[in-house]
């Protein structure tokens, strides 16, 4: 017959329990902090994969409207938990990063989101960008924060439009002679002309008028095609978004790489572009 102390196993399951809770807090701590900056289609996408993700923890969402106004992110994208309060762009002021530190800002608002968050490059944030419609004055701006932090800027910031980006150069070298194309397809709602195209034609030395050929029509979430075409043969990348969580995924990609990065700029095409040169597995 085997004999035990019910005060002794009780004071060693409340030990168990105290360490794995002391455990559980350390890797909540250890966790990078998010913040960010737009809540539309996306951006609700994008903080739905943050929030999954073990090594983030989210902090808090800015938008641009008073609309669900200091709920919780949480709660709006289904979890029940509260989580990552949401702020209007109102509210965000320099010192709003101080009472609200973040390791990374990701930003999918807008093109004039970046001018709210200049200031948190003084308190060592780093940035993430996936804006596609920045002018030229909102570059010069991100090359300021880029003095004071580490900024990853990508209009789109998909693991697979990066590749493509990387791999149709090298094919433009091997075939420098080639005709090629740009095909974009995107939902029917979606009015300009996407910015990855241009960039795909700007990367390329392509006239963006003459070889960006768009097509609207559903709800194609985003499909590129870059066609090649040589005598005898035609070579096409392609890449098809499926679902906006591909952003997410990619932006979850570029946080894990930027949090020790040194202050600079630098884009995903660079860090994909050196990890094959490496031959360092993306995932």
């Amino acid at each position: 017959m085997l004999w035990y102390n019910p005060s002794e196993l009780s004071f060693r399951f409340e030990r168990n329990i105290k360490k794995l809770r002391m455990k559980r807090k350390e890797e909540i701590s250890n966790r990078i902090k998010i913040g960010i900056f737009g809540f539309g289609k996306t951006g609700r996408i994008v903080a739905d994969e943050f929030f999954k993700e073990d090594h983030f923890r989210l902090e808090w969402v800015v938008r641009r409207t008073h609309k669900d106004h200091h709920k919780y992110a949480t709660r709006l994208l289904g979890h029940e938990v509260d989580g990552a309060p949401i702020y209007s762009v109102d509210e965000v002021s320099p010192s709003f990063f101080q009472k609200n530190p973040v390791d990374i800002i990701v930003d999918f608002a807008s093109a004039r989101a970046h001018e709210h968050y200049m200031p948190a490059a003084d308190c060592g944030i780093r940035i993430i960008s996936a804006i596609s419609k920045y002018k030229e004055k909102d570059l010069v701006d991100l090359k300021k924060l880029a003095d004071k932090t580490a900024v990853l800027y990508s209009p789109n910031i998909t693991l697979g439009v990066n590749f493509l980006l990387v791999a149709s150069q090298i094919l433009q070298k091997i075939a420098p002679h080639a005709d090629i194309e740009i095909v974009e397809e995107h939902f029917r709602g979606k009015k300009e002309v996407s910015g990855t195209a241009f960039k795909i034609a700007e990367t390329l030395g392509l006239d963006k008028d003459k070889h960006v050929n768009s097509i609207r029509v559903g709800g194609i979430v985003g499909r590129h095609e870059i066609i090649f075409g040589l005598p005898n043969q035609t070579i096409r990348l392609v890449h098809e978004s499926i679902n906006r969580a591909a952003f997410g995924q990619g932006a979850i990609f570029a946080a894990r790489w930027l949090v020790d990065a040194p202050a600079g700029m630098y884009s995903m095409e660079n860090i994909i572009a050196d990890m094959f040169k490496r031959n360092i597995p993306v995932y």
